[in-house]
This record gives C-alpha cells, sequence and structure tokens, in this order.
C-alpha cells in the first residue's frame, strides 16, 4: 500500500510517501498504525495522529469518509490535512 503524505501530515512522518506491506486492513486501523508509528515530530511540528483527526483521504484518487472502509495492499492513500492559504 502507498501512503502519500500533505502538508502538515508530510512534515509529522517526516517524508512525502511510504510504502506499507500490509493489508487488508481498514482505513481506521491504517490511520491509528501510523499515529503510533510516528509520535513524536520535528519540534514545532503537530504529531502524526493530531493531524489525522483532523485530515480528509483520498483512497485511489477518490474521497473516503468511512473509518470501516476496507484498504487492499495495493490501494494509494493520500492523507489531506486541511490546508490554509489566501
Amino acid at each position: 500500500m502507498l501512503i502519500r503524505y500533505f502538508g502538515a501530515a508530510k512534515a509529522a512522518a517526516g517524508t512525502e510517501e511510504e510504502h506499507l506491506d500490509e493489508g487488508p486492513l481498514t482505513l481506521a486501523e491504517l490511520t491509528g498504525k501510523l499515529a503510533v508509528r510516528y509520535p513524536t515530530p520535528g519540534s514545532g511540528t503537530t504529531d502524526l495522529g493530531t493531524v489525522i483527526a483532523r485530515s480528509t483521504f483520498l483512497v485511489n484518487e477518490t474521497a473516503a469518509r468511512n473509518p470501516d472502509l476496507l484498504l487492499q495492499p495495493d490501494d494509494v492513500v493520500d492523507i489531506l490535512p486541511p490546508f490554509a492559504g489566501g
């Protein structure tokens, strides 16, 4: 499974993307694993669990709102925190 991080999620995870050799698992299980995997970000950065709690998700470029959505090993999951701008 390919996980792609954007904005604050990228800063909290310290990476743009990663591959996980897990699945099937639900979206909730995945986000829980990621929050535990990246508990302490760099100085001045919000932890990934907090970012995930405010984020929206795309699975294979489709909005995913159901935490019970079953993810497969070949899925692409985008973590999109709220964006600010003007």
